[in-house]
Formats: structure tokens, sequence, C-alpha cells
């Protein structure tokens, strides 16, 4: 029998980027190769990355596992305020203004996995800590865009596809993003 590891979750800090660039990194290259090939990984490494929007508007969750007498970044995602629906610091058309909780969705944004970590309730955790965290804050719909990867999780949370759009890339590979909306 397997035995029970407890996650703990903390807000993101500055000093965090590097290891969760280095969790981000991992992720991209090992969680997708059951979705996407190789062109389309490195397609999609162009809009994803670290929004450190996130982080300073205090939205942006580490998650923590002690394992073996370490603790370990295990995941790390959270959700915005802002009207920005995905991608990093580096990704082209975001859109930094405040979200409006009367009118506007809240957003799930930059969900990781390390690849060593999959299937153990980590993105169930930073799905319920979002949510909750944009209910609390007044929201009442949530959207996110989604990899082919993340789809199946969304789903089975209740997240309902509104449309998919695919960008070309510079390596000619299509980068596709799901976006997804929930009531909250």
């Amino acid at each position: 029998m397997k035995k029970a590891i407890k996650l703990t979750h903390r807000i993101a800090t500055h000093d965090d980027i590097p290891l969760i660039l280095t969790l981000m990194n991992a992720a991209i290259a090992e969680n997708m190769k059951d979705f996407l090939s190789p062109a389309e990984i490195s397609a999609a490494q162009a809009t994803m990355g670290l929004d450190t929007t996130l982080i300073d508007d205090r939205t942006y969750f580490v998650i923590e596992a002690n394992h073996e007498g370490h603790v370990r970044m295990v995941g790390c995602g959270g959700w915005g305020m802002r009207k920005t629906l995905y991608g990093g610091n580096h990704t082209v058309g975001r859109d930094d203004r405040l979200s409006n909780p009367k009118t506007d969705a809240a957003r799930i944004r930059a969900m990781y996995t390390h690849p060593h970590w999959t299937r153990m309730g980590i993105g169930t955790l930073l799905l319920d800590l979002g949510e909750t965290a944009a209910r609390d804050a007044g929201f009442k719909t949530i959207e996110l865009g989604s990899t082919l990867a993340g789809e199946p999780l969304y789903a089975a949370r209740g997240y309902v596809e509104v449309r998919r759009d695919e960008q070309p890339t510079e390596n000619g590979a299509k980068n596709v993003i799901i976006v997804m909306r929930k009531q909250l």
C-alpha cells in the first residue's frame, strides 16, 4: 500500500522563481509527451511560462511535499484577477488590466505539476485553491486556457469548452489553447 503524502501550500514569492521555472520546464517537457509531438511541445513553450504579476498579486501558489525528510516543490499554479488568460511574461497579447468581478471571469493560470508527482491530487488542490480565492474575491465565473494535456482534468472538474484557438508558431507547429469556463 502506498503511503499517503501530505501536501502543503503557500503563496509563492519572488524567491521561489528559480524553482518554479525548473518545475515548469520539467512539466512542459515531460507531462505533454502523451498529448503532443516534440514540435508541438516546443510550440507550447513559446506561450507557456511564468507570469510574475501572479506572484506580485499574491494569487500564485506553491505546492510542497515532505518526501524522505526533504521539502520539495511538487506543483505550482494559481488564479488571476487580470484579463490575461494564459502565458508568461514574454507571451504576446497580454492584458494586465484588472478584471471586474461583477462582469468578468477570474482566470486559472499557470498550473504545473512535477513529472514525478502527477496523479497525486496536485492539480485538484491547485484548482480548489484558485476557485476558492476567486470566489472569495467576488468572482462568479472562472476561465482558463488549457493545453491538450490539461483538458481531461479541467473537464472532470466541471470546466466546459468555450472554443479552441490554434496559433501558428515559428517552428510550423500549431499551438492549441482550449478556452474553458466554469460557474463558481
